[in-house]
């Protein structure tokens, strides 16, 4: 039998009945329509997970209870900021699943001067929003059960002039230095991408102002999607938890 993993924002309370949130409880009554008395894990975010039991399932409301907590840490130990060029299709979601399940720390996305998605700020926050559910169901699938922060699109200037101390990296085709070699650093590392097409030279040689390292992945031009999900494989396998 399989045993959903869903997302329910909110507290989850122990040995009581329950109403789940509006998009947990469309998927199970309407998606997967399951019946009362079918086992479910739930996960807030709060790095817990929490298994229940179906009581009632109608098409607006489901119900569930909860009959035990477990902590289950599936978090790498290595914090990992990814700055992502917004890209166009379906590029960015993929990015934002697959960096997920790859252990993304917190993830921005950013507005560079090659980047093809113009919208206005009503459009902005609908499409954060739908990149929020893009990590909520990648948690799902995943194991995950903390959520990576998703942070609002942002103007790649403001990106790189933060404040941070992990190790800023960027992703630069033709770089002398392998992102392979990279030393260990606690703090982890801020890594930027750019969109389709990359990043300008001037917006690298800003990036380099900024205390951003040029990195390559050798002698290959890779797309946006496949850079941000390789380097985030090679950091991990480096020195995360892979």
């Amino acid at each position: 039998m399989r045993i959903p993993r869903l997302y329910h924002a909110g507290t989850i309370p122990l040995d009581e009945e329950f109403t789940l949130a509006e998009e947990p409880a469309h998927h199970v009554a309407n998606v997967l329509r399951l019946k009362p008395n079918h086992p479910v894990v739930l996960f807030n975010g709060d790095g817990n997970e929490y298994s229940g039991i179906l009581i009632s399932v109608s098409r607006k409301l489901v119900t569930v209870e909860v009959d035990a907590c477990l902590t289950l840490n599936k978090e790498s130990p290595l914090p990992i900021h990814l700055g992502q060029g917004v890209s166009k299709g379906d590029r960015m979601d993929m990015v934002l699943q697959k960096s997920v399940e790859l252990g993304v720390t917190e993830i921005t996305p950013l507005i560079t001067e090659r980047c093809a998605v113009k919208l206005d700020e009503k459009r902005w926050q609908k499409k954060h929003a739908q990149w929020q559910k893009i990590i909520i169901s990648a948690c799902e699938q995943c194991g995950r059960n903390t959520l990576p922060d998703i942070h609002p699109p942002t103007p790649l200037s403001a990106w790189m002039a933060g404040s941070t101390e992990s190790t800023r990296l960027v992703l630069t085709p033709g770089a002398e230095r392998p992102l392979a070699r990279q030393p260990y650093t606690q703090h982890g590392f801020r890594l930027l991408i750019g969109p389709e097409g990359g990043l300008s030279e001037q917006e690298t040689h800003q990036a380099n102002e900024c205390g951003f390292t040029s990195v390559s992945l050798g002698p290959r031009v890779l797309r946006t999607e496949t850079a941000a999900l390789a380097s985030l494989s090679v950091l991990q396998a480096q020195h995360g938890d892979w």
